[in-house]
């Protein structure tokens, strides 16, 4: 829907072990952040081409929601479990979208 909001967080695991961490630390967050306020749900998504490619896409309401929680006290630590699997290969491992048009 236009004015929502798609948070794109990228992340690499190197084995099995670290994609289990990864799916466990995921549900943690999802758990944490489920009554947030603006956050209409979020998905874990594995590459189909690169097995160590994981990115954790969030939607929002609009972006003010989204500003609100990101400049709050609790995201740091809500989202902590999942900061160790960052993909450090990217310049930048997040990105932030506005939808503009959607069927």
């Amino acid at each position: 829907m236009p004015g929502e909001v798609l948070v794109m967080i990228h992340h690499q695991v190197r084995d099995e072990a670290e994609q289990a961490a990864l799916r466990e630390a995921y549900h943690l967050v999802s758990k944490r952040l489920a009554e947030v306020p603006g956050m209409l749900g979020n998905e874990l998504l594995q590459s189909a081409v690169d097995p160590t490619a994981v990115v954790v896409v969030s939607r929002w309401a609009d972006l003010a929601a989204f500003r609100v929680w990101e400049e709050g006290a609790g995201h740091r630590g809500d989202t902590a479990p999942l900061r160790p699997y960052r993909d450090t290969r990217l310049a930048m491992p997040f990105g932030i979208y506005e939808v503009d048009a959607a069927y």
